[in-house]
């Protein structure tokens, strides 16, 4: 553990030195919103601090974080659950009591689908559905818009009528994208959310825990279940100094992704501090919390800040903030004096310059200054192909001022942009407000084009015509970067920058090109060099909400007479079934409280994020409909034996059957067999995506068992909740000598299941020649995910309980 001393304003001392920084933006003082109905979006700090101080009672009375602040004070019944000894980060399983639910419209089919089968009538907190992942860009946001709700009405209609019969409110096609949709209307200091998207922790821009989870876990909220989560150890970044120049918040955390590498966060919260968060606006702190994931923390956090407090009253929740100025003077929305943190680290902003990330993932890190340099030592072309900016991490009204400033010096000098410039805002509130300011108009008169209010590219909802199947390079404001990720093609390099530097280089069309240092000639033969950008994080004029017809009803009464529609025919959603269990009677399991004996069906090499595992873009579609979705089962993986793609053996194959074939026919072959079968795979498994799918869908064909290098947080939640039991190598070379066609049985699992805490898991392999032989491994399940292994599903125990209670 590291101790830091919290000063008045949050400044540490004695922290481990790095240098980093962060722009600072010009505040206005803007005419705000009228006020919204804050009842159901103001977090109950009474309550919270009584139940805090329980909690520090029991902990003897340390200094916290911020971050076990908010996390502390929302455990379920203290006294009981943190009976057996206190909380230690890292190892103690905490039952949680989040305060809210986000669910997009491609992962909330399938949560919705699981709520329903719990059999309630309503929601136990507030919850509300948004529509922007099924949002194709192609030629402009009206057409695109049209287009879209055409192609996904049969999924917007249910969405619509689910959101209706259960009281969730229903934020339609056009309205904007979840994480900014969140951040001006629902988010607030010192709360404890959930969102069924990866990039939920955006929120954590306004001083708050949201957290990213697939929709197993958002049922556990919305059944009123106590959430549970393994209590994250706190890395503290300590920001001091100030951005100039051509330095962004975005730059902080792409810096930061350097630092720590797309493991570096997994398990832990980042929490920033210091004299320099007060430096930075809301919005830009959302995108620091935004990118936080692309290192596999759990989520980021800030403590409360003015303007937090300005961006609260601009978007009309000035009855949050007066509630969290109370909170905060009582100490709840800062770190205490002398908190430890397991890990610090220090960041001089005035330090930090720009920076650009990649390619194909979001941790290779690399300062401007120096990319023109990197692109050349790798050979690739020093050319552009196409500029985007926006989506979730980069759409704020101080984002897109700031381009609208480059555009207007380009404009003056008679520019145009020499590739495909892109933007996409993040609301509908934004996007009226910049059309308002003539943001807009600066952008289309340079040769921007605007696209709808939704995830678009960022998701891979993109419908490129060009480069197909040509190595080229994109440079994007967006979070995240593998291949074939944006348009399909695994050629396409995707570079992550700060807006401001991709709206500068699509002018130059050059990947070395260097705005601060560099100059661009013009026909007269004079040269053109740009001033550093500047922006305003809120407008003089306030926002204005744009076309409310967008917009939900706050706060809707369940109508339980609504029947919610799904087709009998339709190829978009289907009923879940329940997954049947692998212990007990009717199983087939002559083993007992032990797996059945598995089938390796392959062992998967290198990097698979949940992209490899369930794959987007045109897949998305089929995000309601679990036998359908399931077609593309790891279609991007790489098989370790043979090192192809979406290639897997079949041993024990038919005289009719070939014996290698796609990963999901074999896995269907398995399945139709009756043949339980795991998974061998590497470090990291599931970074990237919170999609739960990719946990439904090995589960769907017949996987029980997944063993592991390493995994990714969410993703590995998301396999317990769907009953297949994830295993971690004791010694990761273990990895190389299980193959395809092998059996494998666990030992020890039915001691844990009947209650031996400190039982020892080891399996032992059959190999399909050669002798047996037996390797440990090592497992992270809690008493309660046992019970949804026992059961089949986190669902299934979830609906025995409330079946239970009813009778």
């Amino acid at each position: 553990m590291r101790q830091a001393t919290i000063c008045p304003r949050g400044i540490a001392r004695n922290l481990r030195s790095t240098s980093v920084s962060v722009q600072r933006r010009s505040l206005a003082t803007p005419t705000s919103l009228p006020d919204k109905d804050c009842a159901s979006i103001t977090p109950p700090y009474p309550k919270l601090q009584k139940n805090l101080a329980v909690v520090r009672r029991l902990l003897g009375n340390r200094p916290l974080t911020l971050a076990e602040k908010i996390l502390y004070s929302h455990v379920y019944e203290p006294e009981e659950t943190l009976a057996n000894g206190g909380i230690k980060r890292g190892e103690t399983y905490l039952q949680l009591s989040p305060e809210r639910v986000a669910m997009q419209d491609a992962s909330a089919q399938m949560a919705l689908l699981q709520f329903m089968s719990a059999g309630m009538s309503r929601c136990a907190v507030p919850a509300s559905i948004h529509c922007d992942h099924l949002i194709q860009a192609a030629e402009g946001a009206e057409k695109d818009l049209q287009r879209s709700i055409v192609t996904n009405q049969e999924v917007f209609d249910f969405l619509e009528s689910a959101g209706r019969k259960y009281g969730i409110e229903f934020w339609k096609p056009g309205s904007g994208i979840i994480h900014q949709i969140v951040l001006e209307n629902y988010a607030a200091p010192g709360m404890l959310m959930l969102g069924t998207d990866s990039h939920t922790p955006n929120a954590g821009g306004l001083g708050m825990l949201a957290i990213g989870v697939g929709g197993a876990d958002a049922v556990d909220a919305l059944t009123g279940t106590p959430w549970e989560l393994k209590a994250p150890k706190i890395i503290g970044i300590h920001l001091t100094g100030q951005m100039n120049g051509w330095t962004t918040p975005k730059d902080l955390i792409l810096h930061v992704a350097g630092k720590l590498t797309v493991r570096g966060g997994t398990g832990a919260i980042l929490e920033y501090f210091g004299p320099g968060v007060f430096n930075q606006s809301c919005t830009g702190l959302a995108t620091v919390a935004n990118m936080g994931a692309e290192v596999g923390a759990t989520t980021s956090t800030f403590p409360y800040t003015p303007r937090m407090r300005a961006y609260l009253q601009a978007t009309g929740r000035a009855p949050v903030a007066q509630a969290a100025d109370k909170a905060a003077a009582k100490g709840y929305l800062a770190p205490d004096d002398g908190a430890e943190y397991d890990e610090l680290i220090q960041i001089n902003l005035s330090e930090l310059e720009p920076t650009i990330n990649g390619p194909f993932t979001p941790d290779l890190s690399t300062p401007l200054s120096k990319f023109g340099g990197f692109i050349q030592e790798q050979g690739w072309k020093d050319e552009l192909s196409a500029a985007l900016i926006g989506s979730c991490t980069n759409s704020s009204y101080e984002d897109m001022t700031s381009v609208a400033d480059l555009a207007r010096q380009a404009n003056k000098a008679g520019l145009k942009t020499k590739v495909p410039f892109l933007c996409t805002p993040g609301s509908e509130q934004i996007r009226a407000t910049i059309e308002r300011d003539q943001v807009t108009s600066e952008l289309e008169s340079v040769g921007a084009t605007v696209l709808a209010n939704a995830c678009g590219p960022c998701i891979g909802q993109w419908k490129r015509e060009d480069k197909q199947g040509e190595e080229n390079a994109i440079l994007t404001s967006f979070n995240r970067n593998f291949k074939s990720r944006n348009d399909g093609n695994r050629l396409t390099m995707n570079f992550l920058a700060s807006p401001t530097v991709v709206t500068a280089m699509a002018f130059s069309g050059k990947l070395s090109f260097n705005p601060m240092t560099d100059s661009i000639p013009l026909p007269s033969g004079e040269s053109f060099r740009f001033s550093p950008p500047r922006g305003q994080d809120l407008p003089k004029a306030g926002f204005t909400p744009g076309e409310t017809r967008y917009y939900p009803s706050p706060m809707p009464a369940p109508q339980p007479e609504t029947e919610v529609i799904i087709r009998p025919d339709s190829q978009r959603l289907e009923i879940l079934q329940p997954f049947a269990s692998y212990f007990g009677e009717g199983s087939g399991n002559q083993r007992g409280l032990e797996l059945p004996p598995l089938k390796v069906l392959m062992r998967v090499r290198g990097k698979c994020t949940t992209d490899h595992i369930s794959a987007a873009g045109p897949w998305l579609k089929y995000k309601g409909h679990l036998t359908n979705i399931s077609e593309n089962l790891l279609i991007t993986a790489v098989n370790d034996e043979g090192g192809e793609v979406n290639v897997a053996f079949d041993h024990e194959h038919a005289a009719s059957e070939s014996e290698t074939d796609t990963i999901p026919a074999v896995a269907k072959r398995f399945k139709a067999r009756n043949q339980p079968w795991a998974l061998v795979v590497d470090d990291n498994y599931g970074e990237g995506s919170a999609r739960e799918h990719a946990a439904l869908q090995p589960r769907f064909y017949g996987c029980a068992a997944i063993v592991a290098r390493s995994f990714a947080r969410i993703h590995e939640t998301n396999l317990k909740k769907q009953g297949i039991l994830p295993l971690w190598f004791v010694d990761k070379k273990d990895y190389n000598r299980i193959g395809s066609g092998d059996v494998i049985e666990t030992f020890g699992l039915a001691d844990l299941l009947q209650g031996k805490a400190d039982a020892a898991i080891y399996l032992r392999v059959t190999p399909r020649s050669g002798e047996q032989f037996e390797i440990p491994v090592r497992h992270t399940m809690s008493t309660d995910q046992l019970k949804w292994l026992r059961a089949g599903s986190a669902l299934n125990h979830i609906r025995a309980q409330i079946t239970a209670n009813a009778s």
